[in-house]
């Protein structure tokens, strides 16, 4: 990228987590001046903030999001697991309980999945973004200020009104380009209608689905579990767990269910619901094991899609990444890998070409959209048969898909083609339509349902 193309051109990045420091290095060399806006401020080592409200649950990093990660950021996953990161090969590491039963565990390679703490990702993805910058643009963090609203109108935004958090003083930040990477709390859809715009259409799909965690040692430094496992809830059994290593020697558990299932943050009763989840496994886990955290519960779980990407739903100089884009819920581990697609589908954009001007930010957001659609497909198939509303129904086609893809998720367990397959996808390796491939399609409605394992972990099965 040639420096000149850089010369004068400013950016703010609204919001100073994962996806606002991921757009910082998307970015780079395509503006001089990068300011970041962050409300807290930010922990030294690797600690909680406040800001981060989802911060104490279960994270995972699925391979795509590793492959986008390492696109922007080279180096960043070695130094994610050094930093003490587990990782996890799906499914050999990794095994999901089905309605069936147990995935058989397959030797499957392709799709290394990283467990790790929000403090220690953030802090190592923060300090790698800002020192990967380099000499040819310049970036100040502006720490416990928060944005307060749009300059511009209707047709382009030119820049951010900020407040700074400890003496309520407010200035206007002028910019070419913004950023907003504020995540859930997103306040963009307010602010279109002081810029006099229509707010763009939204899609929600809410399962009312609720879930707890509390972090656990093994007792015994040599019986560490031989896998980490995932029991999703399903209409008859509508409870879910997850039990993943992390840093230091822990593990989290992460409990769920849906509207009259939600997991207690009560210790003893926590304990008591993880013994009616879909299978005894987890619960037999905890007999080895000694809680080291209290239970932090968290309940906004809604899936919702801005469509930013639309004809004329963004005005030039406005770009929306990450949560505030597009929020998944977030038991399906999905947003951190989402929002590292949508920062090199920004890079690209700027990249082919040659940097921002007309038009070329409504590219991007529509690159954007389309780095989502798998993410989206998946959670919205997951919670859909839970959700409420007229609005929420599904079409016949989309319960045909739904119908196609339990039939798929079942026949995964078992099948080692249909569930490469299947976790191309959901890893965001592949398109949707590699579920749609003619042997995959055929295996999937032709061959006979069967039961998967009756008991974890299982046999890894090489050939």
């Amino acid at each position: 990228m040639p420096e000149h193309t850089a010369r004068g051109r400013t950016a703010v990045v609204i919001g100073g987590g994962l996806a606002g420091m991921l757009a910082v290095v998307a970015l780079r060399g395509h503006v001089e001046t990068i300011t970041v806006v962050e409300r807290d401020r930010y922990p030294a080592g690797h600690a909680f903030r406040k800001g981060v409200p989802q911060a104490r649950h279960l994270h995972i990093l699925l391979s795509g999001g590793q492959r986008a990660l390492e696109r922007l950021l080279p180096g960043t996953v070695a130094a994610l697991t050094d930093a003490g990161a587990r990782s996890l090969h799906l499914p050999r590491d990794l095994l999901t309980r089905t309605p069936t039963g147990w995935q058989r565990r397959f030797d499957e390679r392709r799709h290394p999945t990283l467990s790790v703490t929000r403090p220690v990702l953030d802090a190592v993805v923060r300090e790698r973004a800002l020192r990967a910058v380099g000499p040819t643009t310049r970036v100040e963090v502006l720490e416990a200020t928060e944005a307060i609203g749009l300059i511009g109108d209707a047709r382009r935004v030119t820049g951010v009104t900020v407040r700074a958090r400890t003496t309520g003083t407010s200035r206007r930040l002028p910019a070419d380009l913004i950023v907003d990477a504020s995540g859930r709390g997103s306040r963009t859809p307010q602010w279109y209608a002081e810029l006099g715009r229509e707010t763009p259409q939204e899609e929600t799909v809410d399962s009312g689905l609720a879930y707890a965690t509390r972090m656990y040692r093994p007792t015994d430094e040599d019986g560490e579990p031989e896998i980490a496992v995932n029991v999703p809830g399903w209409p008859e059994c509508p409870r879910g767990a997850a039990y993943l290593p992390v840093e230091g020697g822990n593990w989290l558990l992460t409990l769920s269910g849906v509207t009259g299932h939600h997991p207690p943050t009560d210790e003893a009763e926590f304990t008591a619901f993880s013994a009616t989840v879909g299978d005894p496994y987890v619960h037999e886990l905890l007999t080895r094991a000694e809680p080291v955290s209290p239970v932090h519960g968290f309940r906004d779980t809604r899936n919702r899609r801005r469509h930013y990407d639309h004809p004329g739903a963004l005005p030039e100089g406005l770009l929306v990444l990450g949560d505030a884009n597009c929020t998944f819920n977030p038991v399906y581990g999905q947003g951190m890998s989402v929002a590292a697609l949508g920062a090199v589908a920004l890079r690209d954009t700027l990249d082919a070409v040659g940097g921002p001007g007309p038009g070329v930010l409504g590219r991007a957001q529509r690159a954007v959209g389309r780095a989502a659609e798998s993410a989206w497909m998946a959670a919205v198939g997951a919670d859909r048969p839970y959700a409420h509303g007229t609005e929420t129904k599904a079409g016949p086609g989309e319960r045909l898909m739904s119908w196609y893809l339990d039939r798929l998720a079942a026949r995964a367990a078992v099948d080692r083609v249909v569930g490469g397959a299947f976790r191309d996808v959901f890893c965001l390796t592949a398109p949707p339509a590699r579920l749609m491939a003619p042997r995959v399609l055929l295996r999937t409605v032709f061959l006979p349902r069967r039961p998967g394992l009756p008991r974890p972990p299982g046999t890894v099965e090489t050939a």
